[in-house]
């Protein structure tokens, strides 16, 4: 059987309607929007609503995704969420997406891998894909960062936002789609970026509580610095093992954490900033989500087209980093050699259904 390649057929995201303006933190600790803006980048981040969540924002963003995929939830085989901030510590936030679109016949399963998380998720999904043990997956960065946040805290209560993205991955004789990806760790400075307690070592009492331990704490400096190295790395090393050079490739999507950690690395990977795409000014750090959120407003924007290079680079806690280079295939035309006869056959019997099936 021919290799089966991991094309992106749909996308979509979702951001709250709340609009957190640096100004509004004026009022919570001593800060002012030059402040903000000149050490960030960020003029304005979302915070989730009453009764919005993790898995509410990613069921919106993956209800758009398959739209635009136009496959139905009950067609899929699979689905994860990456998130550092789910509902509950279980079930996987991914069943409650699968449950919410009705997605039946699908496994779930979340990934834990912070900002990296996307990336992550999207390459077990593409192995999975190209290994033939699935023949779809719908893949979402989802966060609700606002709930962890301590708002007397000026380091970490300005960068960070809320929202969801997600793609739809499926198996697919074209030549283009996911060329590489690079996932790489170093748990030994885990507690420069982190949240304390919790979990099983800080377990929730008064105590954690009093000290202010379930919220994100972050030493800045130190971040910078490795993320930026990092991220390097791993879009070197990405574009090695896609065989692509740096001058193929269209846009850069990194995680929107900081625009001086996104110049950075630009700077150092001799990268044109033109083709970087940044939105961090609007929704802030919404570590998981920022990609796909990138993504997604990178297509609205016309900023990709059909064999396209796109080049996805993130860092997160734990510490985690990645990369991925992918060729960007977009609007979809199944019939036309991008799904296998037997996908197209089952496409086309089950749009026949729906056309005759009473009302």
């Amino acid at each position: 059987m021919a290799r089966q390649n991991a094309v992106i057929t749909g996308w979509g995201f979702y951001a709250p309607a709340k609009v957190m303006r640096n100004s509004d933190f004026e009022k919570l600790v001593d800060t002012n929007d030059q402040w903000i803006f000149e050490r960030t980048g960020i003029r304005e981040r979302r915070f989730a609503g009453p009764g919005e969540s993790t898995s509410t924002m990613a069921t919106s963003a993956a209800r758009s995704a398959l739209a635009k995929a136009k496959l139905k939830a009950a067609d899929l085989d699979l689905i994860i969420v990456g998130t550092c901030s789910p509902d509950y510590l279980f079930p996987a936030t991914a069943c409650l997406v699968q449950s919410a679109i009705g997605a039946d016949r699908s496994g779930a399963f979340d990934i834990e891998a912070a900002c990296t998380s996307f990336v992550s998720a999207l390459s077990v999904a593409n192995a999975m894909i190209v290994a033939g043990t699935v023949r779809n997956a719908l893949v979402i960065g989802a966060e609700t960062l606002s709930r962890f946040l301590d708002m007397t805290d000026r380091s970490t209560c300005i960068l960070f936002g809320d929202g969801a993205g997600a793609v739809v991955l499926e198996g697919s004789n074209a030549s283009v789609g996911i060329e590489s990806a690079v996932l790489r760790s170093d748990g030994s400075k885990g507690e420069l970026l982190y949240v304390p307690a919790g979990g099983t070592m800080h377990p929730a009492d008064q105590s954690t509580v009093d000290a202010r331990q379930h919220f994100i704490k972050m030493a800045g400096n130190e971040v910078f610095r490795l993320a930026v190295k990092s991220m390097v790395d791993a879009a070197e090393e990405a574009l090695s093992l896609a065989n692509v050079a740096l001058g193929d490739i269209a846009l850069l999507i990194p995680h929107q954490a900081n625009v001086r950690i996104m110049d950075a690395v630009a700077k150092r990977l001799h990268f044109p900033i033109e083709k970087v795409f940044v939105n961090v000014q609007r929704y802030g750090n919404t570590s998981a989500a920022s990609i796909p959120i990138a993504l997604c407003e990178a297509v609205e924007q016309g900023r990709l087209k059909r064999g396209d290079k796109v080049l996805l680079v993130a860092f997160g806690g734990g510490f985690t980093w990645g990369a991925s280079v992918l060729e960007w295939y977009g609007e979809h035309d199944w019939d036309r050699a991008t799904l296998s006869p037997l996908d197209i056959a089952a496409r086309k019997l089950g749009d026949l259904v729906d056309r005759v099936r009473p009302l």
